[in-house]
């Protein structure tokens, strides 16, 4: 018998400062790193019972091979949205399945709709690196 203590995501970017910041958008915050000031090969970023790690990609990162999805709750969806907006992260309007150029490196952010198993809304978010996050509001 054990008890599994934590589990943390643990994602390869092409570039962990530009994945730290992307995340610190989030409300994430970098609670370490390793390697060079400017060109760290790891990191762990943390808020609240949320955890992340990062790390430099050994390869080259191909957006439309991300085979995990990330999944959050937040308790204001439009503030989270409009806080990436105002970032500069790409406004991709409403969310119809994938196409050419849905990954753009600068990450983009889809439309809030609503969802039967959330129906105070659900947004669609790919980071620089092409993974999906998928943030939903809990109400």
């Amino acid at each position: 018998m054990f008890n599994l203590l934590g589990f943390i995501p643990y994602a390869h970017v092409a570039d962990v400062n530009e994945s730290i910041a992307f995340y610190e958008h989030l409300g994430l915050v970098l609670d370490s790193r390793f390697g060079p000031e400017g060109r760290p090969y790891w990191a762990r970023m943390r808020q609240g019972n949320c955890d992340l790690m990062l790390a430099l990609a050994s390869g080259e990162i191909d957006p439309r091979n991300q085979a995990v999805l990330f999944y959050l709750h937040v308790d204001n969806l439009k503030a989270v949205r409009e806080k990436l907006l105002a970032a500069g992260v790409q406004d991709r309007g409403q969310y119809a399945g994938e196409s050419e150029g849905e990954f753009p490196r600068s990450g983009c952010v889809f439309d809030i709709v609503s969802r039967d198993y959330m129906p105070s809304g659900e947004m669609r978010v790919h980071d620089p690196d092409g993974y999906v996050l998928l943030i939903g509001e809990l109400g």
